[in-house]
């Protein structure tokens, strides 16, 4: 009893010490966590920040919970240069990484617990889906307006800087709308270039709502998941309605093609306006000179 005794303040003692704080690692660790790992949950930290600090003991407290649950790895990345390919506002950010897609979560300004936890259970498989020229029509049968829901939809190119840094944010707005609508993408560069042109796609990022054969562009200059989910669920009725373009033919394609090679490079039209005019002038020179030497023949 009396050892018993002596023992019970020291117990006592740890036990009411803090939680131990996230693992930091570097960037080159981050990215073998991300190859190797299934789950991987980043806290991308910066110092002298009272909100992040903040965040961090919420998330050292949560952390047990997250790793029953997900199985995931939970650690923290401090001065990272690897934020700004996830999240547009820099540090804060968590940014929940499945087989190496990211997704970024949205709810630090209120951090809630609940929610965290329940938006990383519910979205362990990546959301948005990949369209291509071969399967947009036929999933989405936008045409038709038919039984599949509406599709939101980011149009992007693999040499664009910007929507490579939007992937993880728009993860988080296809989690937003999953039980609503299908979020998805088309690489306009490659795979997706025909359906670019069958719906005057020429910039990127651009962003299309597809309901009940009507489209919808996004024209607002925020970027941010709010936004987004404001624009699919409601904000849509303010804007434009165009009638969905059925599929092109391929000859139809190819004009289109041609039409917008020539719109995106003007300068051909200037080259080929000049080449063509210094053929008329060399043409009609050579009439004149021909005409000009007939007469000295006839008197020889």
């Amino acid at each position: 009893m009396l050892r018993l005794m002596w023992f019970l303040p020291i117990l006592l003692l740890f036990s009411g010490c803090p939680a131990s704080p996230l693992e930091t690692v570097s960037d080159d660790d981050l990215m073998n966590l991300i190859r190797t790992e299934k789950y991987v949950i980043v806290y991308f930290t910066k110092k002298d920040c009272e909100q992040c600090d903040a965040i961090e003991n919420e998330l050292v407290h949560l952390r047990e919970d997250l790793v029953d649950s997900l199985g995931a790895w939970v650690v923290k990345a401090l001065n990272s240069q690897m934020v700004r390919l996830y999240s547009p506002n820099k540090e804060p950010a968590l940014i929940f990484f499945r087989q190496g897609i990211p997704l970024l979560y949205d709810g630090l300004a209120k951090f809630d617990d609940e929610k965290l936890l329940q938006t990383f259970t519910d979205n362990k498989e990546p959301v948005v889906k990949e369209l291509t020229d071969d399967t947009f029509e036929h999933l989405t049968q936008a045409s038709s307006g038919a039984t599949t829901g509406d599709w939101l939809i980011m149009f992007y190119s693999t040499d664009c800087v910007d929507c490579q840094r939007m992937g993880a944010l728009w993860e988080a707005v296809g989690a937003e709308l999953k039980q609503k609508m299908n979020v998805a993408r088309v690489n306009k560069q490659t795979t997706g270039a025909s359906t670019g042109r069958r719906f005057n796609v020429f910039d990127v990022p651009s962003f299309i709502l597809f309901r009940q054969g009507k489209m919808y562009r996004y024209q607002i200059p925020k970027y941010d998941v709010k936004s987004f989910v404001s624009f699919a669920k409601d904000w849509w009725k303010n804007a434009h309605g165009e009638k969905v373009p059925v599929p092109q033919s391929p000859f139809d394609d190819f004009t289109l093609l041609i039409a917008n090679f020539l719109r995106e490079n003007p300068w051909v039209m200037k080259l080929g306006s000049i080449t063509i005019g210094v053929l008329v002038i060399v043409s009609v020179a050579s009439k004149l000179r021909r005409k000009s030497e007939a007469p000295l023949k006839k008197e020889k």
